[in-house]
């Protein structure tokens, strides 16, 4: 059986495995798990093209940064956590982002539960290859990890992600279990016309990152009364080449002749549309925008919406807002839908 202090290892070396596909430091120990995931990569953009090389790497540079022995160790010291060996938990992966469904999977294996793992037909590489690497660290762990597309039984609890619609397929299906059901977010940037040109340069990270599908892309600005668009889309423009991807420019493409033909107002340049909507998700290409008054009045909003954001991305005093460039950079102790993964499978 293995020990928590190996698990945490083997993610170690994980860490250090994605890190080396952003260094000169691959050892000739590591050269055949590093030309692997080189393999997993260009077979991850065979089945997705979403997944391109550059989508891929941004995911595993932040997860390179997350899984060092210290981040790891500070995280579990904060719980007593149990091993879990002798239950079962179903986890349902979403597919929208590369290794989006990764994160339940370390909180799992970091608790030594059997894993019962059903991949988005989306993101059905790059998971069973870390598998396979880490039983390479500690034999075994391959033998905890079981991948499924038939209907999920015999499980002690679920951890399910998907959209609304999903989420009451979910509800329907395991509520009767311990679970962790996870349905759409949103995150909002909120400007005030001050921000300098780096401010919004880095908050074409946010939009732009993994071409925005994300709950932690930006999806909509609240602005100030009379904002000048200008600044942002000056700031933008580095990220032009966005519009060069094939499915990119289909969404943009569709997105700005319906509007066209349905004469709804709106303004672009070139690569991104942005629309005043109440909306908080827009579609791929498009960015939604809402105008406020009273800045006052921005705390009260976003408490008002909370159970429908996942990030809020602003230099103002906003309650949990982070800075610009931050959303797509997500620690190891950031839980999706803020609803802490750890917690959950302790109690199972």
């Amino acid at each position: 059986m293995s020990t928590l202090y190996n698990r945490i290892k083997a993610f170690e070396k994980l860490g250090i495995l994605f890190s080396n596909k952003f260094t000169e430091n691959s050892s000739k120990e590591s050269e055949y798990w590093t030309s692997e995931l080189d393999k997993a990569i260009d077979l991850a953009y065979k089945y997705n093209t979403w997944f391109t090389e550059d989508s891929v790497k941004k995911a595993l540079n932040e997860w390179s940064k997350q899984l060092n022995y210290n981040s790891l160790k500070n995280w579990t010291d904060q719980y007593k956590i149990e091993d879990k060996s002798e239950k079962k938990i179903a986890i349902i992966m979403a597919g929208n982002l590369p290794l989006v469904g990764f994160h339940d999977l370390l909180c799992g294996l970091i608790m030594n539960f059997h894993c019962i793992v059903k991949l988005s037909s989306d993101d059905k590489i790059l998971i069973p290859f870390i598998v396979e690497y880490l039983d390479s660290i500690v034999p075994g762990i391959k033998n905890q990890v079981k991948f499924t597309t038939n209907p999920i039984k015999d499980f002690n609890g679920v951890i399910a992600t998907g959209s609304n619609n999903s989420f009451k397929y979910f509800e329907y299906y395991f509520g009767n279990y311990p679970n962790l059901l996870r349905k759409t977010r949103h995150s909002i940037a909120v400007l005030d016309g001050k921000e300098t040109e780096m401010d919004l340069k880095k908050l074409g990270n946010d939009i732009f990152t993994y071409f925005g599908m994300g709950c932690r892309s930006v999806s909509k600005l609240l602005v100030p009364k009379g904002y000048d668009f200008d600044l942002l889309f000056n700031a933008l423009f580095d990220f032009k080449e966005i519009i060069n991807h094939n499915k990119y420019v289909n969404n943009y493409d569709y997105n700005k002749a319906v509007y066209l033909m349905s004469e709804q107002k709106f303004i672009e340049n070139g690569f991104i549309i942005l629309k005043e909507d109440e909306k908080l998700g827009s579609p791929i290409g498009c960015l939604f925008f809402e105008y406020y008054e009273n800045p006052k009045d921005l705390n009260a909003y976003i408490s008002d919406i909370k159970d429908s954001l996942q990030c809020v991305v602003s230099n103002l005093n906003i309650l949990n807002s982070t800075s610009f460039g931050s959303s797509q950079r997500p620690k190891i102790d950031d839980y999706a839908d803020n609803t802490n993964t750890l917690d959950f499978l302790l109690k199972i």
